[in-house]
């Protein structure tokens, strides 16, 4: 039997939001059943000036909305905690409750610190297409992902969903960046979307910095098949869209001015070091990469104690290769002098390869010290002899060499 304290309590929580002006969002997640939504969005909003918690139901095929007054919310909550929905998420201004419950009902309550603090917006005539409204339907058309009347084809309802998030991120990152803060720049914004394939975040990201954000840019995408490049190409024709072109290149050879931003998304195995390479070379003040087929480190990865017995499992052994890959990849960009974090780019219902490594400059590159130790000591530890991004070492160590500086690591006696 499902134990319903703590979702009385959560639902109580939820009330209190809801009636103090704390509410931001509710998600529900982890269905009991495929017959279930996927998952349940909530938001506040004012239908005829009357509170009501806007419930979207997120199915495979489509998305479906329903409506509650306030006085049913905490029955219905009560309804679906444990019994329909093993995972919810509330974010208050305050603080973030999540519910967790298992497969034989038993359940607890934990929570956070707020993730965020802005209220959003209760007005319910705001289309539900988040940046991609009416402006952007001359490319998602173009690219197959609206039907004739402007509907968004069932088969394309996670490709769109996918574009939208990412380009919510992406408009963070630029503000991160101080490029939203003043629109005069003395030159175009100059970004690079490395392996694009049909240019579908491309597209998005040329719509964002220009439509949306009313800067000058040049977004360049670069695929390596030549038939992505003229379709791609001749779209962008098409709606007008200046300052963004395709390109036939490889991440690692293509010639790149210097750049404000580089983004692979999804190159696969070291092509992803290959894009941060390229990103440090160029100046980027930001870089922004969801890595793909970690392929490298697995063979080189040793068991170290007390992992050895977890390891053991080739399962394990390749969720820590991917996870030793990308930990050493933001260590280097952080050593290169970047901010770097790391987030989940899709949903992992979609896909299991949704992790998004995104860095923003800050700081003189290759100077820390304690920074380049911790990739040297966890590379000791993992037993890694070489990575793709060891260039980025070797450099430093022929300029230590230059200098008079030793080349070896006194501790780990691995190149610096």
């Amino acid at each position: 039997m499902t134990n319903l304290e703590p979702a009385q309590h959560f639902a109580q929580k939820t009330n209190s939001a809801l009636t103090d002006g704390t509410f931001i969002r509710l998600v529900m997640s982890r269905p009991v059943s495929k017959e279930l939504p996927q998952k349940i969005m909530a938001r506040l909003v004012r239908l005829r000036g009357v509170p009501n918690l806007s419930l979207t139901l997120r199915n495979s095929t489509q998305d479906m909305t329903k409506n509650l007054l306030m006085p049913q919310v905490a029955d219905w909550l009560k309804e679906q905690l444990g019994e329909a929905f093993r995972s919810a998420l509330l974010c208050t201004t305050t603080r973030d409750w999540q519910f967790i419950s298992n497969e034989a009902g038993v359940a607890r309550l934990v929570d956070h610190k707020p993730s965020e603090t802005q209220l959003l917006s209760q007005d319910h005539d705001k289309k539900a297409f988040g940046m991609l409204d009416s402006s952007a339907a001359d490319w998602l058309h173009g690219l197959e992902i609206l039907d004739r009347d402007g509907r968004v084809r069932a088969s394309m309802a996670d490709k769109h969903r996918q574009i939208n998030h990412y380009l919510e991120i992406v408009s963070h990152l630029a503000k991160d960046c101080g490029w939203t803060e003043s629109l005069k720049h003395d030159s175009p914004l100059r970004f690079a979307d490395m392996g694009c394939g049909k240019g579908y975040l491309t597209f998005g990201l040329w719509h964002l910095i220009t439509r949306l954000q009313k800067q000058a840019v040049r977004v360049v995408g670069v695929e390596a098949r030549p038939d992505l490049v003229h379709t791609t190409n001749k779209l962008a024709k098409q709606i007008g869209a200046n300052g963004l072109e395709f390109v036939q290149g490889d991440i690692a050879t293509v010639k790149l001015p210097p750049l404000d931003a580089l983004i692979a998304l999804h190159a696969c195995n070291t092509a992803t070091d290959d894009a941060i390479k390229r990103g440090i070379e160029s100046g980027a003040k930001l870089i922004v990469v969801a890595p793909c087929c970690h392929k490298e480190l697995r063979p080189q990865l040793g068991k170290p104690e007390p992992l050895a017995a977890v390891l053991r499992h080739g399962l394990m052994e390749e969720r820590m290769a991917e996870w030793a890959t990308d930990g050493l990849r933001a260590l280097f960009l952080e050593w290169a002098g970047y901010r770097t974090k790391i987030m989940e780019f899709v949903s992992g219902e979609h896909t299991p390869k949704n992790l998004m490594i995104a860095a923003v400059r800050e700081r003189e590159a290759f100077v820390d010290e304690s920074a380049r130790k911790r990739i040297l000591e966890l590379k000791l530890f993992l037993g890694v002899e070489h990575c793709a991004l060891d260039g980025l070492l070797a450099e430093c160590s022929r300029t230590r060499a230059q200098q008079g500086g030793p080349s070896k690591d006194p501790q780990t006696n691995q190149t610096l």
